[in-house]
């Protein structure tokens, strides 16, 4: 590809042998006519759900229609040397649990804890005695404090007191997330067994009342309140506002201004890795690594996992039962159990015969709010960004901010919430949110010697376009040129170091990925589709009208990220289930 790097790139597959097809070898590795479970797609929460069952002694296959495992927790060799974390790019929610059952460090993960792990550079002219200004943030608390005094020491004083605060309610929440929620159905129409087994799904929620105690009506507001008011409350300096408020509208169709915004904010600073409360890492070899470790755990005991195997359709008996699916190519698999990593558009709109699903539940799907802003933009570059409030050290090395989230056009809320309108006016934001990660910085495996590879996760873009525009070639690289002149105020020479760029839109996202509107979640992370309502009210559960069938994808409880969460509740739902059939 020319330097310019116009133009969707194409991937190279010449990644070696890994390690969960060299463990499925054998009878494992070919296609059977009957298992006790099929899952469909290999995402992370579909290897998480199959390993868990294997390791319970179901037999699982899994079915992947990509060439490779991971769903959006992927490597891809976009350029020859160049490896990317194509879509999620980041670690942080996959829960604890997981990492030990799974015995992932075994199965080859390896992580690199980011600290600092924040940095906001400022657009302002610099001096020959002072550069433009920074905000840089860790886990060191007085490093911290002393960052933020720069534009408020009111903020320095009050922030130790932000994070204990915030770090009381993610301990409440903590809890729901590994749990299916509280089955409302079973307390009204349940058998006596089935309303004992609803009261114990009440012990997480009656905890994390407990946890917050006397505090729980300012909780509740930052769950319900525009994260704005949330912020205003606790500080006065826009550059450390609109930083936190980054987090809580990050791959989310919501302003700073948005009611309930402060739930997505929670939702990525409830994180703990190596016991790290909050920490975020970048997964050695790329996001694709995690889930080759996933997957091998799942060979290891038995799983069954096939790629460009597309499942066409859930096959339903006579009595209205999933009994097992029809594959793209004809062939027919049988088994006791379905479990769906898709969405649940895709799973219920286009697997599921909709002549087995009530009308009112097809309808609830259809309406299910799955608007994206997000554009990934994957860069190959020749050098280290140099920015103007940290300029590069001699030997251009990494320094502590080339490893963190860059936050870009986030020097005031203000900024985000005008690029949210503009794509509520069907434009591209005019001044785009931009997370700018370098994951080599850390991890130099990822590029040749001296290359880097430059993760944009930007937005706002609206999936649809204004004025019947298509997202065309075209429209997509002027829009990565706008964020490119973006990067360039903060670190000239950018557009210089481009080898060559990867441009995923929202429509790009749903394509190849098979993220509905290209959301990353699955669906909104909204009030209204989270717990008791994820997907939709009455089926939070992970199953569905359909006996048989069950959701184990961002789509269920307890919603997206790199969690796993939803496959091993789902799993273990559907162990219980195949114990009393």
């Amino acid at each position: 590809m020319a330097a310019g790097g116009r133009g969707l790139i194409r991937a190279l597959h010449s990644s070696p042998c890994p390690a969960w097809k060299r463990a499925q070898s054998g009878a494992n590795g070919r296609l059977k006519p009957e298992y006790d479970a099929v899952v469909i797609g290999a995402g992370h929460n579909g290897l998480v759900a199959a390993a868990y069952l294997q390791r319970l002694g179901v037999n699982t296959a899994v079915f992947e229609r990509r060439h490779v495992i991971g769903g959006a927790a992927v490597t891809e060799e976009i350029i020859p040397g160049f490896k990317f974390s194509r879509a999620s790019y980041l670690l942080s929610l996959l829960r604890p649990q997981i990492c030990t059952d799974l015995e992932l460090k075994k199965h080859g993960l390896k992580l690199h804890l980011r600290d600092p792990y924040s940095f906001t550079p400022m657009l302002e002219e610099g001096t020959l005695n002072r550069l433009p200004r920074s905000l840089l943030l860790g886990t060191d608390m007085a490093a911290n404090q002393k960052q933020i005094s720069q534009f408020s020491r009111k903020d320095a004083q009050a922030f130790p007191r932000y994070e204990e605060f915030m770090k009381r309610l993610v301990l409440a929440i903590d809890p729901l997330l590994d749990a299916a929620p509280v089955d409302t159905t079973a307390f009204q129409h349940g058998s006596l067994l089935q309303r004992l087994r609803a009261l114990s799904t009440l012990k997480p929620l009656l905890k994390a009342g407990r946890t917050l105690g006397a505090q729980l009506p300012q909780y509740y507001e930052v769950l319900t309140a525009p994260i704005s008011k949330v912020l205003d409350q606790w500080f006065e300096s826009e550059p450390l506002k609109a930083t936190l408020a980054t987090d809580a509208v990050i791959g989310a169709m919501t302003s700073p201004h948005t009611p309930g915004s402060g739930y997505v904010l929670l939702h990525h600073v409830m994180g703990s890795l190596e016991g790290t409360q909050g920490a975020w890492s970048y997964v050695q070899g790329g996001m694709g690594a995690l889930s080759d470790a996933i997957a091998s755990s799942a060979a290891t005991r038995g799983a069954s996992i096939f790629t460009e195997k597309t499942v066409a359709k859930v096959q339903v008996n006579s009595e209205g039962r999933a009994q097992g699916v029809t594959l793209q190519d004809g062939e027919e698999v049988r088994s006791r159990v379905v479990l769906s990593c898709a969405s649940p558009q895709v799973t219920f709109l286009e697997l599921t015969p909709q002549e087995w699903l009530p009308g009112a539940f097809v309808k609830r799907i259809s309406q299910l709010d799955t608007q994206s802003p997000v554009t990934k933009i994957n860069v190959a570059v020749d050098r280290l960004p140099n920015f103007q409030a940290a300029p590069n050290a001699p030997g251009d090395q990494p320094q502590a901010h080339h490893q963190c989230s860059i936050h870009l056009n986030c020097e005031d809320t203000l900024l985000l919430h005008q690029a949210f309108e503009d794509a509520k006016g069907g434009l591209p934001s005019q001044k785009p949110m931009i997370e700018l990660c370098i994951p080599s910085s850390l991890d130099p495996t990822l590029a040749p010697p001296g290359c880097h590879v430059v993760s944009l996760f930007t937005q706002y873009t609206p999936y649809t376009l204004a004025g019947g525009k298509v997202w065309n070639e075209q429209e997509k690289n002027t829009y990565a040129d706008k964020v490119f002149d973006c990067i360039e105020a903060y670190a000239p020479g950018f557009k210089r170091s481009v080898l060559a760029r990867d441009i995923l839109t929202p429509p790009d996202l749903e394509r190849i990925f098979r993220l509905p509107g290209g959301n990353i979640f699955h669906g909104a992370m909204s009030l209204d589709q989270l717990y008791f309502a994820r997907p939709v009210p009455q089926h939070s559960d992970y199953r569905c009208p359909v006996q048989g069938l069950y959701l184990c994808g961002s789509g269920a409880h307890p919603g997206g990220g790199v969690m796993g969460a939803a496959g091993r509740n789902a799993a273990h739902v559907v162990f219980r289930d195949l114990k009393n059939m």
